[in-house]
């Protein structure tokens, strides 16, 4: 029986049994029946490799962090997650120089540290009332990787080459064309969308390539 434990571009933490390209920990978030009772338990929103070093781990051990799954890099990052330390190294190293480069308001305050970097990211990510923030912006100026939504619509849809394709939990859907000065709410925050312009290179699920 598939466990709570999918991510959506929304931040939501969901029930499906597709498992996606990564993993990504928030801390322990489940009790001793493998239920999900917070949304988050730590500041630094990680994604993780799936395979690592031969390690092996039982999903939602007791009191163990939270083994959570994302479709593809550019769900977790419009999440509000970003490449872990540990496991993703080298796309850890780009991500931060690129967030310093991108950002240099928030960098003024967060100097290198990462710790004040996670706090910079999860105000981005969340309102005073633990829910997801969101932001406007017209189409034509977003880069590929930026996850959205149309006013009115939960749908997430993925700005790639040109193109908006439908996310769902299984992989990208119907492609579709919009004028770039339509206005978005935009799900990933607004440094990380910097990130991307930057050029910081997202891994996008296969489907994406077959629209």
């Amino acid at each position: 029986m598939p466990l709570q434990n999918r991510v959506t571009p929304w931040s939501e933490i969901v029930t499906t049994p597709e498992r996606g390209m990564f993993m990504g920990n928030r801390g322990c978030l489940h009790n001793d029946q493998r239920q999900v009772v917070k949304a988050w338990a730590r500041l630094p929103w990680v994604t993780c490799t799936l395979q690592f070093r031969g390690r092996h781990r039982k999903i939602m051990s007791p009191g163990r962090y939270t083994e959570l799954f994302f479709l593809d890099e550019v769900t977790a990052l419009a999440a509000g997650h970003r490449p872990c330390a540990t496991c993703r190294r080298a796309g850890f190293n780009a991500f931060k120089a690129n967030w310093l480069a991108a950002n240099p308001d928030l960098a003024a305050t967060t100097g290198s540290s990462m710790a004040k970097i996670d706090k910079a990211l999860h105000s981005e990510r969340m309102d005073s009332n633990r829910q997801k923030r969101t932001w406007s912006a017209s189409l034509g100026e977003l880069p590929d990787g930026t996850m959205v939504v149309f006013e009115g619509s939960g749908s997430p849809l993925l700005v790639w080459r040109g193109h908006l394709h439908t996310w769902t939990p299984g992989g990208y859907g119907q492609r579709q064309v919009s004028a770039p000065d339509v206005s978005v709410n935009v799900l990933t925050p607004p440094s990380v969308v910097n990130v991307l312009k930057a050029g910081y290179q997202p891994l996008v699920h296969l489907t994406v390539q077959c629209l």
